[in-house]
C-alpha cells in the first residue's frame, strides 16, 4: 500500500507530521505492509508551510494512480474569517487565502482524479477538507474541519459533522490540527487492523480521542 502526504505553500505543519508519524510507525509495526511519501503537485521540492515558515521537502509529485490513500492538510496562518470567501487581496496570507490559492494550481485536478477512483481514499486534517470542498469535490458528503471551518464547508455544499474523524468510505476527514493522530490511528486500524493501531498508540503514549462517526445505524433523537 501506497500512502501520500500532500504539501502545498502554507500548509499546517502539524497537519503534515501528525499523521506522517503515525503511519510511518505503522508501516514499522506492519513489517513494511504500506509506505508512505511526502508529495507535491509540482513533484520534488521544498515546501514552505505557514505561520513560522517551516520547510518540508516533497519528494515526488503526487500521483492518482499510484497512492492508495492521499492525505491532505490545512494551511497555517492567521485565521481571518474562516466563514467568508478567500480574499485574494487580503494584506496577510490568511488560512482562507492559504486555502484558497489551492484552486490555482494542479491540486484540485490531482485530487479529483484521486476521488474518482473508488479503490483510493482520500483523507484530510483540518483545513485539508476545506480544499476539497473549495475545489467542488465533496458536495453534499459529510465530512469534518476545524471548528472554525465548519460554516465554510457548509457553504460549499459538504455536510459538516462535529466528530473528531468523520469515515465516509473513500473521503475520510479529521477536525482540527491535532486529530491528525487520531485520523493516522483510525487509517491504520482500518487498513492493517487494532493490534497494530494499538501497538502505535502505545508507542506514542497517546490515546485516541472521540467516536468515529460514520453513516451507519440509527440516527439519534433529539435531547
Amino acid at each position: 500500500m501506497h500512502i501520500q502526504i500532500v504539501l502545498f505553500d502554507g500548509f499546517d505543519p502539524l497537519d503534515v507530521v501528525a499523521p506522517f508519524e503515525v503511519l510511518h510507525a505503522g508501516a514499522v509495526a506492519s513489517g513494511g505492509a504500506f509506505d508512505v511519501e511526502l508529495v507535491s503537485a509540482e513533484g520534488p521540492r521544498e515546501v514552505v508551510g505557514g505561520t513560522g515558515g517551516l520547510a518540508l521537502r516533497a519528494t515526488a509529485v503526487l500521483d492518482p494512480a499510484r497512492a492508495d490513500i492521499v492525505v491532505v492538510p490545512g494551511a497555517s496562518g492567521p485565521v481571518g474569517d474562516p466563514g467568508g470567501t478567500p480574499d485574494e487581496d487580503a494584506a496577510e496570507a490568511t488560512i482562507p487565502v492559504l486555502l484558497g490559492r489551492t484552486l490555482s494550481t494542479e491540486l484540485p485536478a490531482l485530487l479529483g482524479a484521486a476521488m474518482a477512483d473508488p479503490t483510493t481514499t482520500v483523507a484530510t486534517v483540518c483545513g485539508g477538507s476545506l480544499v476539497l470542498a473549495l475545489a467542488g469535490l465533496i458536495e453534499g458528503r459529510p465530512a469534518t474541519s476545524h471548528h472554525l471551518g465548519l460554516d465554510l464547508l457548509e457553504a460549499t455544499g459538504a455536510h459538516p459533522v462535529r466528530a473528531r474523524v468523520v469515515d465516509d468510505g473513500d473521503l475520510v476527514t479529521g477536525a482540527g490540527v491535532t486529530s491528525g493522530l487520531d485520523l493516522g490511528l483510525h487509517l491504520l486500524e482500518r487498513e492493517s487492523g487494532p493490534q497494530i493501531a494499538h501497538a502505535v498508540e502505545e508507542l506514542f503514549a497517546y490515546e485516541r480521542r472521540g467516536t468515529v462517526w460514520r453513516a451507519q445505524g440509527p440516527a439519534p433523537a433529539a435531547f
